[in-house]
């Protein structure tokens, strides 16, 4: 229990720092302190967050919010810097994490791949925000004929985002910008073959369990939804999706990532046997959870695997 232990009092001694900053923009100090959080969560550890008392759990859960303010602030800060000049994707490397979307968007296109053997014609990303790099990377270098309807609640993200893409003839036809609550969204979601929901769309459990179940409801009978999970350590700074979360879509596989790409990623299908759910509090006719054969989710040998990147790439 030591390393536990030493990892979650570091934690809460980061919290309390990010808790007493006047604001969470790029700054030295705030980039040092996250790069820090950051260094402390990636390495494995045998952690669990929902074993954890209840009063680290409530940290984490706000943990989780201050992380998802702060990396929007620096997408934005660093969109707005891209979007000044004449040609912004060719400066992309500017952005620090840059060559960690380039992994993501390599191993989710290995991932998906797997699983959906035609090429989408139409692609949903939910939560693109400022800087809709997933969007870039597999747009640009692994699905080149692919259309991006990029959904964000924010119109000042899509305005910096659009802007971004703009100055590029190829792309500025393929990546449309729709500024709307994606809970508003119904018909439209059966145009997408495969559908990303970013991390941080619904940053506590009961906002994105009712996200899933709305696209539950509205995707199309066997198109493909792609999360961002988090596993071990990492989860103090994403939420985790347990694969029963997933009603109404069959769980494919779980990878988690063992180098600096920090989201675990998540595939799933959307099922097309509809069933009364038994969870009287959100009612309504759901389709089923195929995962309910799994007994430990992470577990080989059961539905989901559990790959590194190493071994995908």
């Amino acid at each position: 229990m030591g390393c536990q232990d030493d990892l979650v009092t570091n934690v809460c001694e980061i919290y309390e720092k990010l808790s007493r900053l006047e604001s969470l923009k790029p700054s030295k100090e705030v980039n040092m302190i996250f790069t820090k959080l950051v260094e402390m969560c990636v390495p494995p550890n045998p952690v669990e967050v929902t074993k954890l008392p209840k009063q680290v759990q409530e940290m984490r859960a706000e943990l989780i919010k201050i992380c998802g303010e702060a990396e929007g602030l620096m997408e934005s800060h660093y969109s707005a810097i891209l979007g000044s000049f004449e040609s912004p994707l060719d400066h992309l490397d500017l952005f620090p994490y840059h060559t960690n979307y380039i992994k993501l968007g390599q191993l989710e296109f290995n991932i998906l791949r797997q699983y959906y053997t035609r090429v989408p014609n139409q692609i949903a990303f939910i939560g693109s925000g400022p800087l809709p790099l997933t969007s870039v990377v597999l747009a640009t270098k692994h699905l080149t004929n692919t259309t991006f309807h990029n959904y964000d609640i924010d119109e000042s993200a899509n305005s910096l985002a659009s802007s971004l893409v703009s100055a590029n003839a190829n792309l500025s036809e393929r990546m449309v910008f729709h500024t709307t609550d994606i809970m508003s969204v119904t018909d439209a979601l059966k145009e997408y073959e495969v559908v990303f929901l970013a991390a941080l769309v619904g940053m506590d459990k009961e906002a994105k369990i009712q996200v899933i179940d709305h696209l539950a409801k509205h995707m199309a009978p066997g198109a493909i939804l792609m999360l961002r999970s988090a596993h071990g350590a990492r989860a103090f700074l994403y939420p985790v999706i347990d694969p029963c979360d997933l009603r109404g879509f069959e769980v494919l596989s779980i990878y988690h990532p063992t180098d600096e790409v920090i989201n675990s990623v998540v595939i799933a299908r959307k099922t097309t046997m509809p069933i009364h759910t038994h969870d009287h509090g959100r009612g309504g006719i759901f389709l089923p959870c195929k995962c309910s054969k799994v007994n430990q989710p992470f577990n080989h040998g059961n539905m989901i695997e559990e790959l590194t990147v190493e071994e995908l790439l």
